[in-house]
């Protein structure tokens, strides 16, 4: 992600006990969960609901996605999980999350990162079902608070 890019969009949410797994923790297919929450908010927020990009005849697809977990996150807990869009001339584009623990169990504020997550997109043309070229410009020309989307591509 290059410097000039916009701040990261954020939003921030309380560990749910039914995420734990058996050993207590957040289960890991979770935290791609908490990725796509804040993805898709990321997207609203720039103007970008799938009702909007279903009136020009596309959507975002995801097309991978890693996690790297970092420390373990516990029910009760709240975390902020950020985003950030990187994009090139090429079809794919990469969304980044980090997830981070802001307070624990009984409130008290914490900075600890739990997750980093990496994700290639794609915007999906709905009528051909392929990939669209220049996904910025084609996101950017839908949105209505592009500034969310990054700077153009180089």
């Amino acid at each position: 992600m290059s410097a000039e890019q916009a701040a990261r969009f954020a939003v921030r949410i309380g560990v749910r006990s039914y995420e734990m797994d058996v050993n207590g923790h957040v289960n890991h297919a979770v935290y791609h969960q908490y990725a796509e929450h804040a993805r898709m908010e990321h997207f609203r927020a720039s103007g970008l609901s799938e009702h909007a990009l279903a009136g020009h005849g596309l959507t975002v697809v995801l097309l991978s996605t890693t996690v790297h977990f970092r420390a373990e996150l516990r029910a009760g807990e709240t975390v902020d999980i950020d985003s950030g869009i990187a994009f090139t001339r090429r079809k794919p584009f990469t969304m980044s999350h980090r997830i981070r623990r802001v307070a624990d169990g009984a409130g008290t504020p914490v900075d600890q990162l739990a997750a980093e997550a990496e994700c290639t997109m794609g915007v999906l043309d709905l009528g051909t079902r392929r990939l669209v070229a220049d996904p910025y410009a084609r996101l950017s020309a839908v949105a209505t608070n592009p500034a969310l989307l990054g700077p153009e591509p180089d």
